[in-house]
């Protein structure tokens, strides 16, 4: 028995001591891209509304019964175009009686003066006494004075009776009409009867968060941003399908005030709007071009992993290895997240086969690459060490 022992120890020892080292795990193959310090677009994304660049509210001016409406809904109507007629009958009455009020006072006024015309000469023959003739003048003055209120009566009567007739305050494009004939309107209300509209151009206006403009213009002020000498910040619109406005708008008003309701400032583009594709109160996306990041550093959307407490990317650390990096991100432009903090130029990031991947797994780079244009390079055996200057003159 005790032999048998000795002899199956001697077994398990030899076979523990013959299998020598578990292998290394093959080196996953990824590609990379070389970090290089570049100017880029500081683009920020807002969402917005559209509106018109002008608007007009038609209102009742009299009050009256709505007779016809004189304007097809919907389409293009001219300064000074009718647009409702409301009933003139009580107000045309009432200019009547104005004017015929008017030529009562002419009457007593011609005959006032015609009083003081005789009293001049007899006076002067102290024929009538002084106070009769200082009466007659006092009368005539009277008189004409009537005729003034009167005439100034008759005016207001006949600008009350233009009214009946509503015209288009501005050109653009008519909106529908908030009442129908019969309907009673008022002038002490302000009745709505439609909107007009001004759409050749429109605005667009959105809101920044305090927060980040004042960041903004710290980053300004520091010359980490240069803005434009000309002060024009360009802005490019992406509609609710997902297509990109073709014509550029122009910031033409920046609040210098925060809501306190939102903390927010609000800014406004203007827009032209020839074809009428872009409608009053639809939601858009607006990028706006704030001038450019001095020597940014910007990876590709594929190679950085968000979640709630930032971003991360894995990096080709000195040792041929897999290592996560977190980073502080920028805005996304053309694709590419702008990185603010956790890289600096000639690091070496990886771009694909990330879910593979574990921190300080070995990596095989497929390519090396400064960017837009990927070239291949020359990779090491897994295991052999490249000084920094080898990897990145591969990727020149």
């Amino acid at each position: 028995m005790k032999g048998s022992l000795a002899v199956c120890l001697a077994v398990l020892l030899a076979a523990c001591s013959g299998g020598g080292d578990a292998p290394a795990p093959a080196p996953v193959s990824v590609n990379t891209v070389i970090v290089k310090a570049e100017d880029l677009q500081n683009v920020i994304e807002l969402p917005g509304r559209v509106e018109p660049v002008r608007t007009a509210e038609v209102r009742a001016r009299v009050t009256g019964i709505v007779q016809q409406r004189l304007y097809t809904e919907g389409e293009f109507v001219a300064a000074g175009q009718p647009l409702f007629r409301i009933d003139p009958r009580e107000l045309r009455a009432s200019y009547e009686q104005s004017e015929a009020s008017l030529r009562r006072a002419r009457a007593t006024a011609a005959n006032a003066d015609a009083v003081v015309d005789r009293y001049r000469p007899l006076v002067e023959e102290n024929a009538i006494s002084k106070q009769e003739y200082d009466a007659a003048v006092a009368a005539a003055r009277q008189a004409r004075a009537s005729v003034s209120e009167i005439s100034a009566q008759l005016d207001a009567a006949s600008l009350q009776l233009g009214y009946t007739t509503v015209r288009a305050p501005i050109s653009g494009r008519s909106g529908r009409a908030q009442v129908t004939e019969g309907a009673l309107v008022s002038q002490a209300e302000g009745t709505l009867l439609t909107r007009i509209e001004q759409t050749r151009s429109v605005y667009v206006r959105f809101n920044q968060s305090a927060t980040e403009m004042l960041d903004l213009l710290q980053r300004a002020r520091q010359g980490e941003i240069e803005l434009d000498d000309n002060d024009l910040v360009p802005v490019r619109l992406i509609l609710a399908d997902g297509r990109d406005y073709a014509v550029p708008g122009y910031i033409d008003f920046l609040a210098y005030s925060v809501d306190e309701a939102t903390g927010t400032v609000e800014v406004r583009a203007e827009f032209p709007n020839p074809n009428g594709i872009l409608l009053p109160g639809e939601f858009v996306r607006a990028k706006i071009y704030a001038g450019k990041i001095a020597k940014g550093i910007a990876v590709p959307q594929s190679a950085v992993s968000v979640a709630q407490n930032g971003g991360t990317v894995f990096v080709v650390d000195s040792d041929g290895n897999a290592a996560i990096r977190p980073v502080d991100l920028g805005v996304m432009t053309e694709g590419k997240w702008v990185i603010r903090s956790g890289l600096k130029e000639g690091d070496q990031v990886i771009v694909s086969n990330l879910q593979k991947l574990r921190p300080g797994m070995p990596v095989k780079p497929a390519n090396i690459s400064t960017g837009r244009n990927a070239k291949p390079a020359a990779t090491s055996k897994p295991g052999s060490k490249q000084p920094d200057g080898a990897q990145q003159g591969g990727a020149k």
